[in-house]
C-alpha cells in the first residue's frame, strides 16, 4: 500500500509539475507578448468556455471516479461517459455555430469564442479517459495523457516569441492544435495501457441511472463553475478587458500556488472511498494529514507575499506586480481554506453526502456572487478577491458545522494558527532588509519558528507520515 501510494503521488506530482511549468511558460509568453486588452479577451473567452464545459459534464466525472474506485467494471462506466460527452459536446458546439449567425464576424468577439471552443471541445472529449485512469489509479498513464498539450503549446509559443510573431491569431491556432493533440494522444495511450475498448455500448436505462446518481453532483458542478469564473466574467463585462488581464494574472499565480493540493487531491478520492467504506476509521492519520496540508498551504502565503512586487514587476516589465499586490495578498489567504474545504469535500463525497456538498457550494456561490456584485464596482479587482475569500470562508464554516467525524472537529485550529504565522512572518521580514531574497529567507525562518512555537511542527511528524503512507 505504501509503495503504491508513493508511486501514485510521484506520478501525479510529476505530471502536475510538468503541466504547471509549461503552463507557466504559456502564461508568461501570453501576458508579456500580448497587450493587456488581447490578453484579457482570451481569458474572458476561456472563462466562459471552461465554465460551460464543466457544467456539461453533469458531475459525471467525479461519479465515474467513485464508481470505478469502488469496484464497478471500468469499461461499463467509460462507455456511458463517452456517450455523454459526445452527446452534450456536439449539441453545445452546434448551438455555438448557430449563434454565429447572431454576431458580426470579428476575431475580437464571437469568433474568438467559436475558435477556442473548437479546441476545448477536444479536451472535453478526452475527459472520460482521464477520469477512468484516476478511478483505476493509473496515475502514470494520467501523467502521460495530461502533459502532451501543454508541452506542445509551450514549445510552439516559445518559437513564435523568438520570431516576434505572438498575435491573437497565432495564439488561437496554437491552442486549437494543442487541444486536438491531447485528445489523439490520450486516446492512443489509454487504449495501449488499459486495453479497454473505447467504443460505446449504449444503454438508455444505465445512462438514465447514471444521470440520476449525478444530479446532486451536477448542482455542485454548476455552482463551482460559476464560482470559478463568475468574477472573471463580471470584471470583463463591468470593468474592462485590461482590468481582467490584471486580475487573471494574479489569479493564475494563485492557482499555480495550489500545486501541492492538486497533487494530493486525486489520490484522496479513491483512498477515502476505501477508508470510509467499512464505517468510521481511526482519525489519527486524517488529523495529521489535515495539519500537514495547512502547513504547506500557509507556507505558500509566505513565499508569494514576501517577494511579489519586486519579482513580478521585473518579470513583466512593470505590468502586473505592484498593481496586483493587494489582490494577490487577499487571494493567497484563500489557499489554506481551499486545502481544508477540499479535504472535507472529499470525506463527504466518499461517504456519499452529496446533498451536504451541494448545500455547501450553494452557500459559497451565493456569498461570492453577492460579494462580487457589491464590491467589484467599488473596489475593482480587490473586491473580487474579497468576494472569493468570503465565499470559501463560508464554505469552510458550513463543512465544519456538518462534519460528523468526531475526531476532525478541531481541524480549523491548524488553519488559523498556520495562516497567522505566515502573515506575520511575511510582514515582519519586510523591515529587516531591502533585498527581496533576504526578506524571503527571513520570512521562511520566522514561519518555521512560529510553527515550532505553536507545536504545528513536532518531532514525531516523520514517523506519523510513514504511518499515514502505510
Amino acid at each position: 500500500m505504501k509503495r503504491k501510494l508513493v508511486n501514485n503521488l510521484s506520478a501525479n506530482t510529476l505530471q502536475l509539475i510538468i503541466n504547471q511549468l509549461f503552463g507557466l511558460v504559456i502564461f508568461y509568453i501570453l501576458s508579456t507578448g500580448l497587450d493587456k486588452n488581447s490578453f484579457g479577451q482570451i481569458n474572458l473567452a476561456l472563462a466562459i468556455l471552461l465554465g460551460i464545459f464543466n457544467i456539461l459534464s453533469f458531475g459525471i466525472d467525479q461519479i465515474a471516479v467513485r464508481k470505478i474506485a469502488s469496484g464497478e467494471r471500468p469499461q461499463n462506466v467509460l462507455s456511458l461517459y463517452i456517450g455523454h460527452v459526445l452527446i452534450t459536446g456536439i449539441a453545445f458546439y452546434a448551438l455555438l455555430l448557430f449563434g454565429k449567425l447572431l454576431f458580426p464576424v470579428s476575431i475580437n468577439s464571437y469568433d474568438l469564442i467559436l475558435l477556442i471552443g473548437a479546441g476545448k471541445l477536444m479536451i472535453y472529449f478526452s475527459t472520460p479517459f482521464k477520469q477512468s485512469a484516476i478511478g483505476m489509479e493509473r496515475f502514470r498513464l494520467l501523467a502521460y495523457m495530461s502533459v502532451v498539450s501543454n508541452i506542445a503549446r509551450a514549445c510552439c509559443l516559445v518559437i513564435l516569441a523568438f520570431l516576434h510573431s505572438i498575435t491573437l491569431y497565432s495564439v488561437v491556432i496554437v491552442f486549437i492544435s494543442g487541444d486536438i493533440l491531447e485528445l489523439a494522444a490520450g486516446l492512443y495511450l489509454f487504449k495501449r495501457d488499459t486495453g479497454l475498448p473505447s467504443g460505446i455500448q449504449w444503454s438508455k436505462s444505465n445512462y438514465t441511472r447514471l444521470l440520476k446518481q449525478s444530479l446532486p453532483q451536477f448542482g455542485v458542478v454548476v455552482i463551482t463553475s460559476a464560482l470559478a469564473r463568475f468574477d472573471w466574467i463580471f470584471i470583463g463585462i463591468v470593468l474592462s478587458a485590461i482590468k481582467l488581464a490584471e486580475y487573471s494574472f494574479a489569479y493564475k499565480v494563485f492557482e499555480l500556488s495550489t500545486l501541492p493540493m492538486l497533487a494530493i487531491a486525486p489520490l484522496l478520492i479513491p483512498w477515502f472511498t476505501r477508508l470510509f467504506k467499512n464505517g468510521e476509521p481511526d482519525t489519527t492519520n486524517l488529523k495529521f494529514l489535515a495539519r500537514m496540508e495547512m502547513i504547506i498551504a500557509a507556507f505558500t502565503i509566505v513565499l508569494i507575499n514576501s517577494c511579489w512586487s519586486p519579482v513580478i514587476d521585473r518579470l513583466t516589465a512593470g505590468k502586473y506586480g505592484a498593481v496586483n499586490e493587494r489582490t494577490i495578498f487577499i487571494l493567497s489567504l484563500c489557499i489554506p481554506l481551499l486545502y481544508l474545504t477540499n479535504f472535507l469535500w472529499t470525506i463527504n463525497f466518499a461517504k456519499g453526502h452529496l446533498k451536504i456538498i451541494l448545500t455547501a457550494f450553494i452557500i459559497t456561490l451565493s456569498v461570492n456572487v453577492i460579494g462580487d456584485i457589491i464590491l467589484i464596482p467599488i473596489y475593482k479587482n480587490e473586491g473580487a478577491a474579497i468576494g472569493y475569500l468570503a465565499g470559501y470562508l463560508a464554505q469552510t464554516i458550513y463543512f465544519l458545522i456538518k462534519n460528523d467525524v468526531k475526531g476532525l472537529n478541531k481541524v480549523l485550529y491548524p488553519l488559523l494558527i498556520c495562516t497567522a504565522c505566515a502573515c506575520l512572518s511575511a510582514f515582519f521580514a519586510r523591515f529587516l532588509s531591502g533585498d527581496v531574497w533576504i526578506q524571503v529567507g527571513f520570512a521562511v525562518l520566522f514561519y518555521i519558528a512560529g510553527l515550532s512555537i505553536t507545536a504545528q511542527v513536532r518531532f514525531g511528524d516523520v514517523r506519523n507520515w510513514k504511518l499515514t503512507a502505510d
